[in-house]
């Protein structure tokens, strides 16, 4: 197997699962013992400055080998994984020559990848793909990412022939519960320009993304035993249904697509006591994503006039549309989509349907947009990744470095 193969496997056998609940940093334990071991593993394929912060962020130097002066250019992965599924005990299994039919995950609990369901997934018939047990995540986001990028990093140094500029390296913790990007020391990465390798598909290049916000409701409600609950009763589950049925049905996700922002309630926890709600509120737009938070203060008003005063909403940014500090310098997005074409990769353009700690560091000072990584199906236990789109990626990350030496 291959070098990024090889980093792959190893990678996802640790446990990174990022936790939201948790006010520490990073979130979990388990990061901050991988980062240690990534942090090693740079120190011993030859890298230079190699860090490792108290709030687990890796960072590392490649240095220039260069008279002329390029611009100093870095890539950025995270360490974590999504809390949607388990990340532990992970155990990967190998699909060789895949031939377009289903593949069983796990025959004792019925779990199949279907080609019916995931019907993208005939684009690989006869390619190598990696898969879960279907018990876990895979891990791809962002595992996949890491390796290409230290794959890319230990092939420039096996081969001193290969003319660089300085190459900046970083790994983030807690990317998958937003705060990826909370304590990324701008000034001491000091790249001009990096790129998250966060993507999904081969060819996916990313500089639009979702204005972001969560939205957090929590209603007091008055039990009284229902035999005589009749003018004092306040069921705050009920009320908490009626303002949902208030939000526009057509703006869900699973109603939306390309450039449609939503609402998504991601939580609900109620008795007739107490009610805490939470949505996740995503535009592109911003004047769109302004008028949806709008919407959402003004049906609690409404509901807080008609049941007197028992809501409280409180409604907080996450991230902004990273294309907004991308044009001035869209020369970034013009060399990866080169490096792509010149690879034999078809660039796929179009607008992230998420975030990546690219948004927010494009907000700090550091333009970032996002390459992809090779992986399908993130988050959950139907996550695949094709064995060529990882090397594809490392080969890419290679042919961008080339193009800044030109």
């Amino acid at each position: 197997m291959s070098k990024v193969v090889n980093r792959f496997l190893k990678y996802v056998k640790f446990e990174t699962t990022s936790d939201e609940n948790s006010a520490t940093v990073p979130s979990t334990t388990n990061q901050l013992e991988f980062a240690k071991i990534i942090g090693k593993e740079l120190e011993e394929i030859g890298l230079t400055d190699v860090s490792i912060d108290e709030n687990g962020y890796v960072m590392a130097t490649l240095p220039s080998n260069m008279d002329k002066q390029v611009p100093i250019i870095g890539f950025i992965a995270h360490m974590d994984t999504s809390p949607d599924m388990s990340g532990k005990d992970v155990n990967p299994k190998i699909v060789e020559n895949y031939n377009g039919e289903d593949i069983v995950l796990n025959e004792e609990k019925n779990i199949v990848l279907s080609s019916t369901d995931f019907p993208e997934i005939k684009n690989y018939i006869g390619k190598d793909i990696i898969t879960t047990d279907g018990t876990t995540l895979l891990g791809a986001d962002d595992k996949a990412g890491i390796a290409e990028i230290i794959t890319a990093m230990e092939f420039l140094i096996d081969n001193p022939d290969i003319p660089h500029g300085t190459i900046k390296i970083g790994f983030t913790p807690d990317e998958e519960i937003g705060r990826g990007a909370n304590y990324f020391d701008i000034e001491k990465f000091n790249a001009d320009y990096a790129y998250t390798l966060d993507g999904g598909p081969i060819g996916e290049l990313e500089y639009e993304n979702f204005n972001a916000a969560t939205a957090r409701i929590s209603i007091q409600g008055t039990n009284i035993h229902p035999g005589t609950a009749k003018n004092m009763m306040v069921n705050s589950m009920l009320i908490g249904m009626e303002l949902n049925s208030m939000l526009p049905v057509n703006e869900r996700p699973e109603y939306t697509e390309n450039y449609e922002g939503f609402y998504h309630l991601v939580g609900y926890n109620g008795s007739v006591e107490n009610t805490e709600m939470t949505y996740i509120i995503r535009d592109h737009d911003m004047g769109k994503f302004n008028i949806k938070k709008e919407n959402l203060k003004k049906i609690v008003e409404f509901l807080n006039y008609r049941y007197g005063d028992i809501i409280v909403l409180n409604i907080e940014d996450s991230y902004y549309n990273m294309k907004e500090k991308i044009l001035p310098f869209i020369e970034i997005v013009h060399i990866a989509k080169k490096a792509m074409e010149e690879l034999e990769i078809e660039p796929i353009i179009n607008p992230i349907r998420g975030g990546t700690d690219g948004a927010r560091l494009s907000y700090m000072g550091l333009p970032c947009p996002n390459l992809f990584t090779g992986g399908h199906n993130y988050h959950g236990k139907f996550e695949y990744i094709p064995i060529f789109a990882m090397e594809k990626a490392v080969d890419m990350i290679l042919k961008i470095i080339e193009l800044y030496t030109l």
